[in-house]
């Protein structure tokens, strides 16, 4: 799902950029506002490694593009939709800087479909139908997240004239092929949900969104 640099048109580059900049300020300030408790940091912190890890295992898909594993559903679940999206912000950052995995015109356009439409769409998915069942909810948060982020890489190369393909070939391919790898990325988010709900329930944002945390992570 990673754009390289050569695929999208300035014009739309620039447009996701600033769409991302406001969306992850927006998660800054809440974050700053609400605070956040300190146990939680490095929580966080191996939340963004373990993606990290995961997301550099692609394969490539027809229509110019890759699949992977994105774990921005059990970013969601585990920490929540601000500090998921930072976390996967971190994680997409340093793989197009560092690893050149996803290139930098299109970064913004990579932000928007895996920390914010993936994070985003995961977490009210989840928070919606956990209620009725977890393990339903983890599976459909992460198959729907990173489909509905692919299909907006789709829509996104698929706009730009710098692309061979059109809109009606990339939404297609990219929904579809995610749609069927999803299916695991679901089952991954189950698995990895479900082992935390048996044995660290009260890391889960779920378990403490509802505690009062002040500024500098303190109750």
């Amino acid at each position: 799902m990673h754009i390289p640099d050569g695929f999208l048109d300035m014009n739309i580059a620039i447009v996701y950029y600033l769409l991302t900049a406001i969306v992850i300020a927006f998660c800054i300030y809440k974050i700053k506002r609400d605070g956040v408790d300190e146990k939680r940091i490095p929580i966080a912190g191996l939340v963004a490694a373990g993606i990290f890890a995961a997301q550099m295992l692609n394969w490539p898909i027809p229509g110019g593009t890759s699949a992977h594993f994105v774990g921005g559903a059990v970013a969601a679940i585990i920490l929540g939709p601000f500090l998921g999206c930072i976390a996967m912000t971190s994680v997409v950052t340093i793989q197009a800087l560092v690893f050149g995995d996803g290139g930098i015109t299109a970064l913004g356009t990579n932000l928007f479909s895996m920390a914010i439409v993936d994070v985003f769409v995961a977490y009210y998915l989840y928070k919606v139908l956990s209620k009725k069942n977890t393990k339903i909810a983890s599976f459909i948060a992460g198959w729907l997240g990173i489909t509905l982020g692919a299909i907006n890489t789709g829509i996104a190369v698929g706009l730009s004239s710098t692309f061979k393909y059109s809109i009606t070939t990339t939404v297609p391919i990219m929904g579809i092929w995610h749609g069927v790898l999803g299916i695991i990325e679901g089952l991954i988010t189950v698995a990895i949900v479900s082992y935390i709900e048996k044995n660290r329930g009260d890391i889960l944002y779920s378990s403490t969104k509802n505690k009062k945390v002040g500024k500098g992570g303190r109750k």
